[in-house]
């Protein structure tokens, strides 16, 4: 526990066998529950996770939403926190991002990577277009966010059920953070992490995947039951 809190960690995960061997145990002692969603991987990354005391999850449906929402809909702790299977998000932080979610009283912090201490760990392409999609979040629903793709967040856990995110996508990952900023009393904020180089082999397909954010953060906007 930390402050008096369960934490579960949850980690989606295609093909993440040496990713997933080196997250596990870099994380705090104050971790309550790891969550590893297997998403059809085709390698040893559900028998790692395992052998490592993580719980897994199998979900059949590929997608990143898809291996998210089985995931959160499992967890059990009371402060859920958010992390790739390939390194590149730091668990020598989580202590630091929960803090700054129970000293702000906030419901929901997202960790940006922006200004990044490593640049190694983006090339540009990739930076160029999660600003595109940054400012398109700030153009369609005129709240400013550092970084809208971030892939961890810090939340209290009741919270996932009430948002209730619908994509099975990457855009997952955008949706989860508007949602929770448009919700009716939620406190959102960011909070700056150090980002680092994956571990493995990129599976991002950055043009197509970039594409159907932006499309979906158009959609999401028009969207009366967002």
């Amino acid at each position: 526990m930390y402050r008096g809190k369960r934490i579960s960690v949850v980690i989606p995960c295609y093909n993440e066998e040496e990713g997933i061997a080196r997250v596990i145990p870099s994380l705090p002692a104050s971790v309550d529950e790891v969550v590893v969603v297997d998403n059809n991987s085709t390698d040893r990354t559900a028998e790692t996770a395992r052998g490592l005391g993580a719980r897994v999850v199998f979900e059949a449906r590929k997608g990143y939403g898809a291996a998210y929402k089985a995931g959160l809909a499992a967890v059990t702790g009371d402060v859920t926190v958010t992390m790739d299977g390939d390194g590149t998000y730091p668990a020598d932080q989580i202590e630091e991002c929960v803090a700054y979610l129970l000293d702000r009283n906030l419901d929901f912090v997202s960790a940006s990577r922006f200004p990044l201490q490593d640049r190694r760990a983006m090339n540009v392409s990739n930076r160029v277009g999660n600003w595109i999609l940054t400012a398109a979040t700030l153009v369609l629903f005129m709240r400013g966010i550092r970084d809208s793709q971030s892939g961890m967040w810090i939340f209290r856990s009741p919270l996932f059920r009430e948002i209730a995110p619908r994509s099975d996508g990457m855009p997952f990952s955008e949706e989860i953070k508007i949602k929770a900023i448009r919700r009716r009393g939620v406190r959102f904020d960011e909070y700056h992490i150090r980002y680092r180089p994956r571990i493995g082999e990129v599976k991002l397909e950055k043009w197509r995947d970039g594409m159907r954010n932006l499309w979906y953060l158009v959609r999401l906007r028009f969207d009366p039951r967002a």
